[in-house]
């Protein structure tokens, strides 16, 4: 990489991080904006008779106390879309100065100029796998959580709802405590082929270990004989805390890393159903084909800007919008619903299999 090659480099990164924290503090302010009352209220909770300066300084400690997970995964949903901003800045400013005509002058193309902001998408891009890696699964836990909730370290216990596990049993539960992996006030139902109940076990509670759970006072009784209970001390089942968390609440299975998506998926003993598996296939494949889409569309947008003369570059964004839009949500809705006929780790891999090759006409077909 030569010193042109760092210098575009560098500012498009500066570009890229200054866009960043301007979302960031755009999106918090709004936040804070409609939930201020929530804030105060939940900071008069921690100290009733505190002074207002004291408050207002909890209020602002629950708003960072909150968001601040939040943001590290709103760097994984905007990464994309802020390298391509920051790319249309960055020509503009070039083509504006006249940068580009100098080094286009030194023999330089502009394709080969737009390499070094293709390598800031893919620093970009991996950036945002080692935040899925390593620190939104630290924070999976506290991002459900809402303004009234601040303080809080744990997920809120829910009630479990007739969820089916790999051998066709039906679970229930009045409430499963993630923090603990237990399970209380526990009803399964196990059925036959056509679904016809054959058994039913009930315990107080029920804890994880290792492939299964363990009751406490479980029992089980058969429909041909009521009254006659048999005691029942485990079960095994591909129904995991992990597994129950990404079937009951919503976008966990998003904050899972690509080691917890093995280990769930890789235990031979309790093997998951088709349906977890492929939910988790497409979480997990998906990930790489969303990076992949972002670069492909960064290579779509940077054209409209990288030009030999200057352009109007608001019209040039007008024009680019739809593209970057249709691009973009276009991987989304790739990456999360299922095409007939086509396994989930191929299917994934459509939208950047037809953006790739666009954005390497667009970057092919720059005049220079």
């Amino acid at each position: 990489m030569n010193r042109l090659d760092r210098y575009v480099a560098r500012r498009h990164l500066a570009n890229t991080a200054a866009i960043l924290v301007a979302l960031f503090a755009f999106v918090v302010a709004v936040d804070v904006f409609l939930n201020l009352k929530r804030f105060l209220r939940a900071a008069e909770g921690v100290d009733p008779d505190g002074s207002g300066v004291k408050v207002a300084a909890t209020a602002a400690l629950a708003v960072i106390d909150l968001w601040g997970p939040r943001l590290v995964q709103l760097f994984n949903h905007l990464g994309g879309l802020v390298v391509v901003i920051a790319a249309g800045f960055t020509a503009s400013s070039m083509v504006r100065k006249r940068e580009l005509v100098a080094a286009m002058a030194s023999g330089v193309s502009l394709p080969r100029l737009a390499a070094p902001m293709l390598a800031v998408g893919v620093v970009v891009a991996g950036l945002q796998t080692l935040n899925q890696e390593f620190l939104i699964p630290r924070v999976a836990h506290l991002l459900p959580r809402s303004a009234t909730d601040v303080g809080r370290r744990e997920m809120e216990p829910f009630a479990v709802s007739l969820l089916r596990d790999g051998s066709g049993r039906l679970w229930n539960a009045n409430r499963f405590e993630p923090a603990e992996s237990r399970l209380v006030d526990v009803t399964i139902w196990e059925r036959d082929e056509r679904g016809r109940v054959t058994r039913r076990i009930s315990a107080d509670e029920a804890r994880w270990v290792s492939d299964r759970w363990e009751f406490v006072s479980g029992f089980a009784e058969r429909p041909g004989a009521p009254g006659v209970l048999e005691p029942v001390t485990e079960v095994e089942t591909d129904l995991e805390p992990t597994v129950i968390l990404v079937r009951q609440v919503a976008g966990f299975g998003q904050s899972l890393s690509w080691r917890q998506i093995n280990q769930s998926l890789a235990n031979d003993a309790t093997p998951v159903d088709d349906a977890t598996r492929r939910r988790l296939d497409r979480i997990r494949f998906g990930r790489v084909a969303f990076m992949l889409s972002n670069i492909c569309v960064l290579g779509l947008a940077i054209p409209f800007f990288m030009t030999r003369t200057p352009v109007n570059a608001a019209a040039r964004s007008l024009r680019l919008a739809p593209i970057v839009a249709v691009g973009l949500i276009g991987s989304v809705v790739g990456v999360t619903s299922p095409l007939p006929g086509l396994p989930v780790a191929l299917a994934v891999f459509f939208p950047p299999m037809v953006l790739g090759p666009l954005a390497v006409a667009a970057l092919s077909s720059m005049k220079t």
